[in-house]
């Protein structure tokens, strides 16, 4: 996921946290994302602007952010949801996994 972030918004969040949430979802908690200019929208009052627009982003990633989670558990991604708390600066990414066949 920092990577990701790196790569898609120009710089990593500070910290990242992923782990299986069941056996078919992956969660990521990632802080301190912000850009510089995402903090002065923030500071400005912008905060729903913050957001649209982050959710844009994360709209027209979404297939790099389904194929290297697909890549990595060799599962298909039936299922992406992305979220942003712009005053305390923490994202979440969550991903629904196709059930393994028995």
């Amino acid at each position: 996921m920092v990577k990701l972030y790196k790569e898609q918004f120009g710089r990593g969040p500070e910290s990242a946290w992923t782990r299986y949430s069941g056996p078919d979802c992956i969660v990521s908690l990632l802080t301190n994302s912000l850009t510089p200019v995402e903090r002065t929208m923030r500071d400005m009052g912008e905060e729903q602007r913050l957001r649209d627009i982050r959710m844009m982003f994360q709209h027209a990633t979404e297939p790099k952010f389904r194929a290297d989670v697909e890549e990595i558990t060799g599962r298909r991604v039936i299922g992406f949801m992305s979220g942003i708390d712009v005053h305390n600066d923490i994202s979440c990414e969550v991903f629904t996994l196709e059930p393994e066949k028995a």
